[in-house]
């Protein structure tokens, strides 16, 4: 008979495996003696999260070289107590816990009380009955917790499901708070002449960015995204810098009123397509790989231009996007945005007003080094709120409307590399060239933009980031009408200091030479620190 000195010392023991349990299980069902009546599995076989087993070779991690394999096959294949996983493994090896050793002795006694309940008196010894009396009052204590533990489980399920905000949405939200300032003697103009430039709006400033997304997902595969945004960070241009170079990466002022900022559903189309419709706020980086591993706005660069190439801001708006998964290595990508898709009246539309037409081939040459040639269409219809913005409000005032706000239209082309010199250091560049044209007369203006970063992962702790960019803002190097005198570089420097798992402190600082592309203005500096919370 089993003693109690054994059952103490199985249950007290803190490295049970569940083979061993399964041993001295058998040994406990051999000494009750009890003989086969062919009945099905029952008792902790029927939870959801258990896989019916009828066979021991159902089991996918059992050998018959193992030691404990005889003693479940008994259990299986004779007395149908025990189970598996879902995914059709048993674990033996895994550690056991009191309450999975209760459950399953719970098993095993509930199958040997119906084969009682069902054989003949004759087949049942008294010493058989009392040997179940003593295991029963044994583990009595363990199988009341057990079921006082699944009638607290059950409750909080049930009221789950009760007050859950969506069986199929998932809450995200990022909120960026910023101290920023800019920094030097003067403001940037046009003008040649130095003594015209206005003084630098140069106040410390405090503001913030906060973003809700709710994804939701249908079938597993795909993605309907809504995102909510507030924020009230001002942009250094215009009044404050005289520039568009130094604007922030995350900038934006609403007053803090609370809009839609995105609205895309995602889907494929078997194993190689797949399928993007946007409703609004789209914009032609959200359909393929920019190459720059300093993208985000949130923990990336600080800087607006430093995050992609200029050219991926031609359009944004409403569209559709397809990428297309040629080969493991290649991948040939297609969008179209409208700025004013929703409006009717004149040069606006989906195809009569500012729209942006896009196709990228995305390869992978060698290992660690991926490519991608792109090309952008674009065109603008001149006058209206939208109006013409080659660059996306990055680079000269020059560049951004070569002929005034009239029609015009642009070829652009941009080559994107990366390359991972090791696991934690990134080299990443682009070059950027727009071929633009006026729709109204024959004037024709080249523009061009390039950057390298650098992006320098856990240095200093995990999850630390220092990112490095060193570029030139889009210039107009050839016009028939207007064209930039100077030459303006961007460098900027930052790093990411990740404080906790949701929560990052990022200083940086980025200067623009001769801005405008003037070299009769002083640079200017912008300084941040950007603290980013993720929930």
């Amino acid at each position: 008979m089993i003693s109690r000195i054994w059952l103490n010392s199985l249950l007290l023991s803190p490295t049970v495996t569940i083979a061993t349990f399964v041993v001295s299980l058998s040994t406990v069902i051999a000494e009750v003696s009890v003989p086969n009546q062919n009945l099905t599995n029952s008792g902790a076989d029927s939870q959801n999260n258990q896989l019916q087993v009828t066979s021991v070779s159902q089991l996918s991690d059992v050998q018959p070289t193992d030691w404990a394999f005889v003693a479940l096959q008994s259990l299986v294949e004779r007395y149908g107590c025990i189970a598996g996983y879902p995914d059709g493994s048993y674990r033996g090896k895994r550690v056991i816990t009191r309450y999975e050793f209760a459950a399953g002795l719970n098993a095993c006694l509930a199958r040997i009380n119906e084969l009682i309940t069902t054989a003949t008196v004759a087949l049942i010894t008294k010493e058989d009955l009392t040997t179940l009396q003593k295991l029963e009052k044994e583990f009595a204590t363990e199988l009341v917790q057990l079921r006082e533990r699944i009638n607290v489980l059950e409750s909080r399920t049930s009221e789950l499901q009760t007050n859950q905000f969506s069986t199929t949405t998932k809450l995200t939200g990022e909120a960026i708070f910023s101290v920023a300032s800019v920094f030097g003697n003067d403001a940037a103009d046009r003008d040649s002449n130095p003594n015209n430039n206005s003084d630098l709006k140069d106040n410390i400033i405090l503001s913030n960015r906060v973003r809700l997304n709710f994804d939701t997902s249908f079938t597993g595969k795909d993605l309907l995204r809504v995102r909510l945004q507030a924020r009230n960070m001002t942009e250094f241009q215009g009044g404050v810098t005289g520039t568009r170079m130094t604007r922030l990466g995350f900038d934006g002022d609403e007053d803090n009123k609370v809009g839609l900022d995105d609205l895309y559903y995602y889907f494929p189309i078997g194993n190689k397509v797949k399928v993007t419709l946007v409703a609004v706020e789209g914009k032609l980086n959200d359909f393929v790989n920019t190459f720059n591993p300093l993208e985000s706005s949130g923990s990336g660069s600080i800087s607006r231009f430093g995050r992609f190439n200029p050219i991926y801001r031609a359009s944004d708006g409403t569209g559709v996007g397809i990428n297309y998964e040629l080969s493991k290595f290649t991948n040939l990508s297609l969008a179209y945005l409208a700025s004013d898709a929703n409006d009717s009246t004149d040069k606006n539309g989906l195809f009569n007003g500012n729209y942006g037409a896009l196709a990228q081939f995305s390869f992978k040459p060698i290992k660690n080094l991926d490519m991608g040639l792109t090309y952008i269409r674009s065109y603008y219809a001149g006058g209206g709120s939208s109006g013409v913005n080659l660059t996306g409000n990055t680079g000269s005032a020059n560049a951004r409307r070569p002929f005034g706000n009239v029609a015009t239209s642009a070829d652009s082309f941009g080559l994107q590399i990366s390359g991972r010199i090791n696991p934690k250091l990134t080299v990443s560049g682009w070059v950027g060239y727009s071929f633009v044209e006026s729709e109204v007369s024959n004037d024709r203006a080249d523009i061009f933009n390039y950057a390298v970063t650098l992006a320098l992962r856990d240095l200093g702790g995990k999850g630390n980031l220092a990112g490095i960019v060193i570029g030139m803002p889009p210039k107009v190097i050839e016009s028939s009408q207007v064209s930039d005198r100077g030459t303006s570089l961007h460098i900027e420097g930052f790093y990411r200091l990740q404080v906790a798992d949701n929560m990052s402190i990022t200083p940086g600082l980025f200067v623009i030479t001769n801005p405008e592309h003037n070299n009769n203005n002083d640079s200017i500096f912008v300084g941040v620190i950007r603290t980013t919370f993720k929930f």
